[in-house]
This record gives structure tokens, sequence and C-alpha cells, in this order.
């Protein structure tokens, strides 16, 4: 009896996908276009901002007897106080450690510091420890 009612709903789900047949490969298809919509979708969603850390080694040579440019200092126009941070900038020290070692309120050295980006025509750090090596005006 088993068999037979096995048999039977055998039966008649294949005469039901015969039937239909065109309705389910309609519904297949459209299922599998969904999900490809949804899958590129997420791909072009994506961010695509990567970053990029640049290192830039800076060789200073110091032969046996430094002389530092004076007609250069003298045209960047510094003052004694900007040299002094500039030449503090060159040893590696934050504004911090600029502030405690010349006795200032860091917005003072943070004044400096941008006095000394515009006098010298640079826009970080960085470049304004390569444009002093180049000039030689930092020992």
């Amino acid at each position: 009896m088993a068999i037979l009612v096995f048999v039977l709903k055998w039966l008649q789900w294949k005469y039901l996908i015969t039937d239909n047949a065109s309705d389910l490969y309609v519904g297949l298809i459209a299922v599998f276009f969904t999900l490809l919509g949804i899958w590129v979708a997420t791909q072009l969603a994506k961010p695509k901002i990567q970053t990029v850390i640049v290192e830039k080694e800076i060789y200073r040579d110091h032969p046996g007897g430094f002389a530092i440019n004076e007609t250069e200092l003298k045209k960047l126009n510094l003052t004694t106080r900007e040299y002094e941070v500039l030449q503090l900038l060159t040893q590696g020290c934050t504004n911090a450690e600029i502030a405690d070692k010349l006795c200032l309120s860091l917005s003072t050295i943070k004044t400096h510091v941008s006095n000394l980006f515009v006098k010298m025509d640079v826009k970080n750090r960085t470049q304004a420890l390569e444009k002093a090596n180049r000039l030689k005006i930092t020992p």
C-alpha cells in the first residue's frame, strides 16, 4: 500500500513538473538573475579607498665640518625663535616636546611651526625637513 501511494505521488509530481515546466524555468532564471544583480550591486558599492603609505629616506651627509648656509637662511627671513623651532623639528621633536624644551605654550609652538611652513613654502614637516637639509640651514 505504501509503495502504491509513493508511486502515485511520484507520478503526480512528475506530471506537475511537466505541466508547469516553463513556469519553473522562468522562475529559476528570475532567481538566478536576482542573485546575480545583488552580487554585482555589492561589488560596485564597495568603497575603493586604498591607503598607501610611502616612506622616503632622507640622506644627510655630515662631513667633519658642517657649515650653515647663511645666505639661504637670510633669504627665508626666519626669526631666532622660528629657527630654534626648526632645529628641534629636525631632531624629530613633537610640538609638545618643543614647547617643553623652549618653555613656551603649545599654541605658540603651533604658530611658529605654521609660520615656518609659510616662510619655507612647504605644507608639512617632512617637506620642511627636506628643504632645510637641501638648503643646508640646519646641522
